[in-house]
C-alpha cells in the first residue's frame, strides 16, 4: 500500500488514553452548553434550515408535566416520537393525555446533532471479533442488529412520509478505506468471523487497490457497506413536527428552547416522588425525567464524570468544495484511518457544480488528549483543522486544492463511554446498594454514543419510550430482540 501523510495508528492508542483517569482526578463534570458555539453548515448555512431554532423560548413554562425530557437533539426528539407512536398504537389507556415537555439548553437541535458529519450508516461487521471476545457471539451481533434496526426505521419513516428531498436522504453506500496492512488484516478478520456467526453479510462488497483506484481515484484498499447520508438537523425538526401533529388525544408535546436546566431536585411527599427540574427561566414540577443530553450527561448527573461514566469529546467538521466537479467525485460516504476520518459529497444542484465535501476527524492529531475531557464547541482546535484540510487532498489526488480554505469550520461535542456503548435506562439502576440511587427513581438516561450516535441513538430512544410506558401502566417492559444487554444501565453500575 502507498505511504498515507496522515497520522495513522492512532485508534489503540486513543482507546487507552480514554479508559484511563484525566490528570484532574476525579475528573469535573461536563459544564452547560457554551452560549456562542461554533456555526456549524447544518445550523447556520441558510436561514430556514432551522425553523424550530427559538421555539418555546419565551412561552411561560408549565407548572407541571408527566415527562421532562432534556435535550432536543435526535434522541430527546425521538423519545417524544416514539412516546406518541406507542400511545398511539394503543399500547396502554390513560386517563388523561400525557404531558410531554422537552427542554434545550440552547436552539433546537443545537448540540451534537446538529453539528455531526451527516451521515446514517449502520456498522456492518468491524470490531465483530473483538466484541465477540468482551462479550459473546449473540451479544455481538446484536450491536450490528441495533444499528441496521435503527437506520432501517428512520430511512422508512422519511419515505413513508415523503421526507427524503427534504432531507437530502442519498443512499449512496459507504466505502471504508483501509490505509494500512494491520487495517486491513483487522477487517478481513472481522468479517469471517462475523460470517461464520451467521451475521447477513450480503450487501457487504471488497474493493482492491486497484478497483478503488480506477472508480474513485485512492490508491486503497477498502470495502463498500450500505449506508445513507442525511441533513440530520432538518431530520430531528421532521420528527418533533410529526410527534407534535399526531399526539392527539393521548398527548400534549411542547418544546421551550433556550432553557437550560440547571438542576434536578427530588421531592417526596405521603403519596407520591416528583422532581423540580429548575431552568434560568422557572421551574417545572414533573413525575419522570430523562438524560438525553450526551456529552453534558454528567452537568446533571456529576457521578458519570470520568471514564467509568460519559466523557465529552470535542468532534471537527468543515465543509470544503472539491476542485472539480461531480463526475469525478462519486456519491458514496466514506471513512478511513480507523474511523479518525469520514466524509461525503453533498448532493450538488446541477452538473457543472463543484460538490462540497463534508469532512470530520482529525482529533488524531492533538494526541495525547484527542479532544478528551474538551466541552467547549465555540472554537476549533488548529492542528484538527490542518489535519482536515490535508486529508482529501493526500488521498484523493488531483481532486482537491491543497491550498483552499473550507467554507464553514465548526466542532461538536460528543459523549464518549470506554466501552464505546451508550447507557440506556433507568438512572437508580446504574447504582449498586447506594441509597442515593433512591434520588433517581423515574429519571432515565440515553446518551454516550461514542461518536456513533445516528444509527444508535433512535433506536436507543425507542427503548426509553417503552420503559416509560412500562413503567406507566404498570406492565413489565418486554426486551427487544435486537438491544444490547451491555447497553441497559444495570449491567453497567457505577461503584
Amino acid at each position: 500500500m502507498p505511504v498515507n501523510p496522515q497520522i495513522l495508528g492512532k485508534l489503540e492508542h486513543s482507546q487507552k488514553v480514554l479508559e484511563t483517569p484525566p490528570l484532574e482526578h476525579p475528573a469535573p463534570p461536563a459544564k452547560l452548553p457554551s452560549r456562542n458555539p461554533t456555526r456549524s453548515f447544518w445550523i447556520d448555512s441558510s436561514p430556514d434550515a432551522n425553523p424550530l431554532a427559538g421555539e418555546g423560548s419565551q412561552d411561560p413554562l408549565p407548572s407541571e408535566a408527566d415527562i421532562c425530557i432534556i435535550g432536543a437533539g435526535i434522541t430527546g426528539v425521538g423519545i417524544a416520537y416514539h412516546l406518541i407512536e406507542l400511545l398511539n398504537d394503543a399500547f396502554l389507556s390513560v386517563r388523561r393525555p400525557l404531558r410531554i415537555v422537552i427542554l434545550e439548553a440552547r436552539d433546537f437541535c443545537s448540540g451534537a446533532t446538529g453539528r455531526n458529519g451527516g451521515h446514517l450508516t449502520p456498522a456492518a461487521f468491524l470490531e465483530f471479533a473483538q466484541r465477540q471476545a468482551l462479550f459473546d457471539t449473540v451479544e455481538a451481533i446484536k450491536s450490528y442488529k441495533l444499528e441496521q434496526y435503527t437506520a432501517s426505521l428512520l430511512v422508512k419513516i422519511i419515505e413513508e412520509n415523503g421526507w427524503a428531498s427534504d432531507l437530502d436522504l442519498v443512499e449512496g453506500g459507504h466505502i471504508n478505506l483501509l490505509f494500512t496492512e494491520k487495517e486491513a488484516t483487522s477487517a478481513h478478520k472481522d468479517f469471517n468471523m462475523a460470517r461464520q456467526a451467521q451475521l447477513n453479510l450480503d450487501r457487504v462488497e471488497w474493493l482492491s487497490q486497484e478497483e478503488v483506484k480506477e472508480e474513485y481515484g485512492a490508491p486503497y484498499p477498502g470495502f463498500r457497506e450500505p449506508g445513507n447520508n442525511v441533513w440530520p438537523l432538518k431530520l430531528v425538526t421532521k420528527l418533533y413536527q410529526h410527534a407534535q401533529a399526531h399526539a392527539g388525544k393521548y398527548a400534549s408535546l411542547s418544546l421551550h428552547t433556550r432553557t437550560p436546566v440547571t438542576a434536578v431536585t427530588h421531592e417526596t411527599t405521603d403519596n407520591s416522588s416528583t422532581y423540580t427540574v429548575v431552568t434560568n427561566r422557572g421551574s417545572i414540577s414533573c413525575s419522570r425525567v430523562v438524560h438525553a443530553t450526551n456529552a453534558y450527561a454528567s452537568y446533571l448527573l456529576p457521578f458519570l464524570a470520568g471514564p467509568d461514566g460519559i466523557i465529552p469529546t470535542r468532534g471537527q467538521v468543515m465543509a470544503t468544495r472539491a476542485s472539480v466537479g461531480s463526475d469525478q467525485i462519486k456519491k458514496p460516504s466514506w471513512s478511513g484511518n480507523e474511523g479518525f476520518a469520514y466524509w461525503f459529497p453533498r448532493p450538488v444542484k446541477d452538473d457543472t457544480e463543484n460538490p462540497l465535501i463534508i469532512i470530520g476527524g482529525g482529533r488524531e492529531a492533538v494526541a495525547p488528549s484527542y479532544e478528551l475531557y474538551v466541552d467547549d464547541d465555540s472554537e476549533t482546535h488548529p492542528l484538527v483543522g490542518k489535519a482536515l484540510r490535508e486529508f482529501l487532498p493526500s488521498v484523493f489526488e488531483s481532486k482537491y486544492d491543497p491550498d483552499s480554505e473550507p467554507e464553514m469550520e465548526w466542532s461538536g461535542i460528543m459523549g464518549y463511554t470506554k466501552m464505546g456503548d451508550p447507557f440506556v435506562g433507568p438512572v437508580a439502576d446504574l447504582f449498586i446498594a447506594n441509597p442515593d440511587g433512591d434520588l433517581y427513581k423515574k429519571q432515565y438516561i440515553a446518551a454516550g454514543y461514542t461518536g456513533h450516535g445516528m444509527p444508535r441513538a433512535f433506536g436507543c430512544a425507542e427503548v426509553i419510550a417503552q420503559m416509560i410506558l412500562a413503567e406507566i401502566s404498570g406492565k413489565e417492559w418486554k426486551e427487544p430482540d435486537w438491544l444490547p444487554q451491555r447497553y441497559l444501565t444495570w449491567n453497567r453500575r457505577i461503584e
